[in-house]
C-alpha cells in the first residue's frame, strides 16, 4: 500500500516539473521500481527470489538517484544562466527555477523515503518479530526452525528437570531431582535446496567424575537434507528413526507427563537413531512418507527388557547387516486435527557374530501404528507396537553362557521372541471453560499402559511375568506461555508378578 501512494505521489511532482528530460527520465525509472518488485513481492517463490527482488530494486532506486543528480545539474545550470540573462535585462530573479529545484529536491525525499521502506520489508521478511513454532518434516516445532528460516545459522533447544519420589518403598534412597536434559538444535542453511540440522544432548547435568551418577553428551541427530521435489527429498546422516509418536517429537511440551511412555522407551527404543539414507515427502498434500535405509541392529546386546540396547547410535555401530524403516502419515482434510500412521522396521541383527557357537540372522520386526485427535481444548493419542525376533534362543543360550562366564557381569535374561506395547491417553485444556480467549493451557490428563517385553520366550525358556506391565498414569500440565511447561503426574504400576513402586513427578520444561 506505500509504495502505491508514494508511486501517486512521484507522478505528482513529476507532473509539476517544467524539465521534459528529467520527467522523462524519472517517470520512467520510478516505474520500473514501483511497479516490478510490488508484482514480484506478492508471490516470492523462495527466499534467493525475494532477494533477488530487493537487490534489483535497490539498485534501480541507486541508478534513478544518480539520473536524477546529472539531469538535476543540467537544469540547475541551465536555468542558472537563463536566470542571468534575465537578471541581466530585468535585474530579478527567475521563480520557475526555485520550483524546479525545490521539486527535485522533494523528488529525492520522499525516494529517499521509499528506499527505507523496502529495508524495512528486508528485515521483516528475513527477521520475523515472534518466532513461529511449527513442525515440519516430521521434526519436532523447535527442531523446525531451520526449515523456517534464511540461509545462514539457526539456533534451537529445549530443555527439561524433574523431582521423582518413589511411594510406598520405604527405607530406599530412590528419590531424585535431576536436570533429564538440556539439549542445542545447531542447524545451517547452505541454500533453499541443502541444509544440515543437528541436536547436542546433555543428559543428567554432567558427564561425572567419581562416585555421582554419569550422564552422556550425545548427538541425537545429525543429517544433511536435499530438497528436490514435495514428492521426494533426501536425507543423509545420523538420522531418528521415524517410528511412534515421540522418538521425532520428542520435546517435552508435547507429550503428557514428566516422562516419555514407557511403550515409546522399552518397545519403540526412543530416541532411536541410526547412521542412513533415505527419502522424505508428500505423495499427495495429505499423505507424508519417509524411508530409510540404516545400519542394523546388534542382537548380541538384547536384553529381556527388549531391544533397546541394541541400537547403534552412530556411535562405531555395527554394520554388517542393514535396517529398512518407513513410515506412513495421512491427515484426513475432512477431519481436521486428525493424523493417523504406521510405521515398520526389519532387518538382521546378527552382524556376522557367534552365538553360544553358530552364526545366525537374528532377524528382527517391528510394527507400529498410532492415532492423533486435536480438537479445541482436546488431545487424544494412541499408539500400538508389536515386536519379532528371529532365534531368540540361540540369543538367550548366549546370553546365559555370558552370564555364567562373568557372575558379576549385568546379566541379560531370557530374550523374548515376541513383545508388544500399547497405550492410550487423554487431556483437555479446561481454562477455556472459564477464561475466554487465555492464553495459558492447564489440561488435566490420564494415560493407561500396558507392555510385555517377552510376550514369547524361546523354546526351552519360560515367559518372565514381571516383564509385564500395566500402568495407570494421571496428571497435570500447565503452559504459562506456549514455550513453557510445568508438569505434575502420578503413576500406578501393575506387574504380573512382583512388586513395582508408584512414582510422583514433579518437573518443568521449555522449548526456545
Amino acid at each position: 500500500m506505500h509504495l502505491y501512494i508514494y508511486q501517486a505521489k512521484i507522478e505528482s511532482v513529476l507532473m509539476k516539473s517544467n524539465s521534459k528530460l528529467l520527467i522523462k527520465k524519472v517517470l520512467c525509472v520510478a516505474l520500473i521500481v514501483l511497479s516490478l518488485p510490488v508484482s514480484a513481492l506478492d508471490k516470492p517463490k523462495t527466499m534467493e527470489d525475494m532477494w533477488q527482488i530487493i537487490q534489483a530494486q535497490q539498485k534501480q532506486i541507486d541508478e534513478m538517484k544518480a539520473s536524477m543528480s546529472a539531469d538535476t545539474k543540467k537544469v540547475t545550470v541551465t536555468n542558472i544562466q537563463d536566470s542571468e540573462n534575465k537578471a541581466t535585462a530585468n535585474n530579478a530573479p527567475n521563480s520557475e527555477t526555485n520550483v524546479a529545484t525545490s521539486n527535485v529536491k522533494n523528488l529525492e525525499r520522499k525516494t529517499d523515503i521509499l528506499s527505507q521502506e523496502v529495508e524495512k520489508l528486508r528485515t521483516n521478511l528475513v527477521i520475523p518479530e515472534e518466532a513461529q513454532y511449527k513442525s515440519a518434516y516430521g521434526m519436532g516445532p523447535a527442531a523446525s526452525k531451520v526449515y523456517g528460516a534464511g540461509k545462514g545459522l539457526s539456533i534451537g533447544g529445549y530443555g527439561e528437570g524433574n523431582y521423582s519420589a518413589k511411594v510406598g518403598d520405604k527405607g530406599s534412597s530412590n528419590d531424585s531431582a535431576n536436570m533429564e536434559r538440556m539439549v542445542l538444535y545447531a542447524g545451517y542453511k547452505f541454500t533453499d535446496k541443502i541444509l544440515f540440522n543437528s541436536e547436542l544432548e546433555f543428559e543428567r547435568g554432567t558427564t561425572g567424575e567419581g562416585s555421582e551418577n554419569k550422564g552422556e553428551v550425545s548427538v541425537e541427530f545429525a543429517s544433511l537434507d536435499f530438497f528436490m521435489a514435495a514428492k521426494a527429498n533426501a536425507r543423509a546422516g545420523l538420522v531418528l528413526m521415524p517410528m511412534g509418536l515421540v522418538n521425532r517429537t520428542h520435546e517435552p511440551l508435547f507429550y503428557f507427563g514428566n516422562h516419555r511412555p514407557e511403550v515409546e522407551q522399552r518397545i519403540i527404543p526412543s530416541t532411536w537413531r541410526e547412521m542412513g539414507a533415505g527419502l522424505f515427502g508428500a505423495i499427495t498434500p495429505s499423505l507424508t512418507y519417509t524411508a530409510y535405509v540404516v545400519n542394523g541392529l546388534d542382537a548380541s546386546k538384547f536384553t529381556s527388557d527388549g531391544i533397546r540396547e541394541g541400537r547403534g547410535g552412530g556411535s562405531n555401530a555395527k554394520a554388517e547387516n542393514f535396517g529398512y524403516v518407513a513410515r506412513l502419515d495421512y491427515d484426513p482434510a475432512v477431519l481436521p486435527g486428525v493424523t493417523v500412521g504406521g510405521s515398520a522396521y526389519v532387518g538382521n541383527s546378527g552382524q556376522n557374530q557367534s552365538f553360544a557357537g553358530q552364526t545366525v540372522n537374528a532377524f528382527t520386526q517391528l510394527y507400529e501404528t498410532h492415532v492423533q485427535w486435536k480438537y479445541r481444548s482436546l488431545e487424544f493419542r494412541s499408539l500400538g507396537s508389536w515386536g519379532f525376533i528371529n532365534d531368540a534362543g540361540a540369543l538367550s543360550d548366549a546370553a546365559k553362557a555370558a552370564a555364567k562366564a562373568d557372575p558379576l557381569a549385568v546379566p541379560k535374561g531370557v530374550i523374548g521372541s515376541q513383545n508388544y506395547g500399547w497405550y492410550s491417553e487423554v487431556g483437555y485444556d479446561v481454562l477455556p471453560m472459564f477464561w475466554e480467549n487465555t492464553t495459558h493451557y492447564l489440561a488435566p490428563f490420564f494415560r493407561y499402559e500396558r507392555l510385555n517385553t517377552m510376550s514369547k520366550a524361546p523354546a526351552g525358556y519360560n515367559v518372565d511375568l514381571t516383564k509385564d506391565w500395566e500402568i495407570f498414569q494421571v496428571g497435570l500440565q500447565y503452559k504459562p506461555i506456549p514455550n513453557v511447561v510445568i508438569k505434575a503426574d502420578y503413576r500406578n504400576y501393575v506387574a504380573k508378578q512382583g512388586l513395582l513402586p508408584d512414582d510422583f513427578n514433579l518437573g518443568f520444561g521449555f522449548i526456545f
